[in-house]
């Protein structure tokens, strides 16, 4: 028997694929009806037969995408039919209440890390590299359906090839909201101790300041944080006395799972936390030689592996370990402007590597 119902899911549904999988659970069961993100989650009104429609229901808990949380699903049925004559994913409807979630960021998908060091790949190098796998980027978020011009990717019209990608739904990058390229995306900026643009590579630039014994205020995803050599003393006191910080360790990024092995005891456990898409800090137990003894008393060192592609790209073959640490003055806020760390990190850092992408 035919039937037709409507589905509402409230949970992480947005900008982690959850439409796709959604088109192909429908096609699958040959269903038809149509699908659109809402302010409290993602809305499904379908037809089919009432067989299909069940395991339609049930494979929403247990076949959702891997960066999808669904806290809820309402169904109600049966309803009369439309006699539908296609799948369809339609305009987005925003509520007068807003109760959906967004998945907080997550590490740089394995496709997207593979393009972003791929010679003949047009994002090559591109430190906005993302795709719907890399889940949304919760600070360029204004509002809620999460559509692009509800962020602060609207400053960013997409070319061509970025518009085709993010339309066509076996794509990767469908309705991925940050999709972009060197043609058309945001773009890394780098400016000397004094606040002056330095000509040339921003990434290289950045290295060369660390290199020589330099901080380096980098803007991430949600804010702005401090870098600089781990492995010399002087260079984490001089950091210590610039940003006041007299006692409370600093994180160390390291470049990856072997490099951390070259300053800690890493169990099996700790490397699958510290290599997991949430990309956290780990507490790891010091080696009594080259365990950077210098960063704290403690015989534990907070370790991190690169998460973003700035990151990637700024250890890449050069650095075992930077000390990564917020960058603001002792019990302040984090700061997240460009004009606003140019200005209070004057004095603090030799070096800024900004991106022209606000952060909401």
């Amino acid at each position: 028997m035919k039937i037709r119902a409507n589905v509402k899911v409230n949970g992480i549904v947005q900008g982690v694929g959850f439409r796709p999988f959604i088109h192909k659970q429908i096609s699958d069961h040959s269903l038809l009806g149509w699908i659109r993100n809402t302010s409290e989650g993602a809305e499904i009104d379908i037809e089919g037969e009432e067989s299909r429609v069940l395991l339609f229901e049930e494979e929403l808990w247990t076949k959702a995408p891997a960066l999808a949380v669904i806290e809820s699903v309402k169904v109600e049925k049966p309803l009369p039919l439309k006699n539908y004559t296609e799948f369809e994913i339609i305009k987005s409807k925003a509520l007068d209440e807003r109760n959906t979630l967004i998945s907080p960021d997550v590490c740089i998908c394995k496709d997207c890390l593979e393009e972003l060091f791929d010679q003949s790949n047009r994002r090559y190098r591109y430190p906005f590299i993302n795709c719907t796998n890399c889940g949304p980027r919760f600070t360029i978020i204004k509002d809620v359906p999460y559509d692009r011009p509800k962020t602060t990717m609207a400053d960013f019209p997409m070319c061509p090839p970025c518009d085709a990608e993010y339309h066509e739904i076996t794509d990767r990058r469908y309705h991925a909201q940050p999709t972009c390229c060197p043609d058309c995306g945001p773009r890394l900026l780098y400016y000397g101790a004094d606040g002056s643009a330095v000509p040339g590579d921003p990434v290289l630039n950045a290295q060369e300041t660390l290199k020589n014994g330099g901080i380096v205020a980098i803007k991430g995803l949600g804010g702005m944080h401090l870098a600089c050599l781990a492995d010399d003393p002087e260079i984490a006191l001089r950091l210590r006395r610039r940003k006041q910080r007299d006692e409370k360790p600093f994180a160390v990024m390291c470049r990856d799972i072997d490099a951390a092995r070259k300053y800690c005891n890493v169990s099996a456990e700790e490397e699958k936390i510290l290599c997991g898409i949430r990309r956290p800090i780990v507490l790891l137990r010091k080696k009594e030689r080259d365990g950077l003894l210098h960063l704290s008393e403690n015989q534990y060192l907070g370790v991190m592996l690169p998460y973003t592609p700035v990151h990637y790209l700024l250890m890449d073959g050069v650095f075992d370990a930077l000390i990564m640490t917020s960058a603001n003055l002792s019990d302040l806020p984090i700061m997240y402007r460009n004009h606003e760390a140019l200005r209070e990190l004057s004095g603090i850092a030799d070096g800024f590597l900004l991106n022209n992408r606000d952060i909401h």
